[in-house]
């Protein structure tokens, strides 16, 4: 590795919806073998604590914890052994019993930053709370990690917002259902991930689930792609970690020329934002 270059891990895993138990022991098990493997940065699934595919609020209820629960405190734990960071998903018990889909941000010493996903996807919306606040940077020894969950990957002014933030890698826990595609393509979210990354000169670590869970099956897209867009590792096919060393200072540089950069080009005063207008 060169001196600047992080070891970025995505544990690509299988967890059981409702095992929370089993789930604590497999998330732990995904750390510690990263950090292991020399990771500084891990990313886990989205809600890896729990399960995705909930048969009513109340299973969701039982399978959350709060960001002080056993879970999170093993991730720390074990990101101790390697002064390592764990971003990974939680069913996260909040204040006054509301269940969110959160990331949270662990290192040696606890828990650095919870997110609340803002952006819920179909049936996520029966159980959880959309956050009201937007995704964080967080500055660490690493870089400055900034934080998205799955959905998110959609819009692209999340992850324009973080890169604006300063954020050198985007992390990204995630659980994308598969949906079949034109043969030979490659999967949409990779691609996503790819245009993430390009358009925003940012690193960009998305970790997926895989296993099936109640008839649910899952893209399986773990990748680390470099600040042009690149990928340097993943997807795997099935359980598995992908490693990527990734100097993150490079997104430093949004220059993508002498005379063109990614953000300095920008033109928010022309662009309109706001509600959408003209559609039918």
């Amino acid at each position: 590795m060169t001196p600047r270059a992080v070891r970025v891990a995505c544990a690509q895993i299988a967890p059981a919806v409702g095992d929370l138990d089993g789930n604590r022991r497999l998330t732990r098990e995904a750390v510690r073998g990263a950090v292991a493997a020399g990771a500084r940065l891990v990313v886990l699934p989205e809600l890896c604590t729990s399960g995705y595919v909930f048969e009513s609020a109340e299973e969701a209820r039982a399978c959350a914890e709060p960001a002080d629960g056993p879970a999170l405190r093993g991730w720390a734990e074990e990101a101790a052994r390697g002064e390592a960071v764990v971003v990974g998903g939680f069913c996260e018990l909040g204040p006054e019993g509301v269940l969110f889909n959160s990331a949270a941000v662990v290192d040696g010493s606890g828990v650095l930053a919870v997110y609340r996903k803002i952006h819920l996807w179909d049936r996520e919306l029966l159980f959880f709370e959309p956050g009201g606040e937007p995704a964080p940077v967080v500055e660490t020894p690493l870089g400055r990690i900034g934080v998205g969950v799955c959905y998110d990957l959609n819009f692209p002014e999340s992850a324009r917002g973080l890169a604006l933030a300063g954020a050198e890698v985007v992390a990204l826990p995630a659980n994308f259902p598969y949906s079949e595609g034109p043969e030979g393509e490659r999967p949409i979210e990779v691609t996503l991930a790819m245009a993430t990354a390009h358009l925003n000169r940012v690193f960009v670590a998305v970790c997926d689930r895989c296993g099936p869970e109640r008839g649910v099956e899952w893209v399986g897209a773990s990748v680390v792609c470099d600040e042009r867009g690149w990928i340097v590792a993943g997807p795997p096919e099935g359980t598995g970690t992908v490693l990527a060393d990734c100097d993150l200072a490079r997104a430093r540089d949004k220059a993508w020329n002498e005379r063109n950069d990614v953000l300095a080009d920008r033109r928010p005063d022309l662009y309109g934002l706001g509600e959408p207008t003209g559609v039918a």
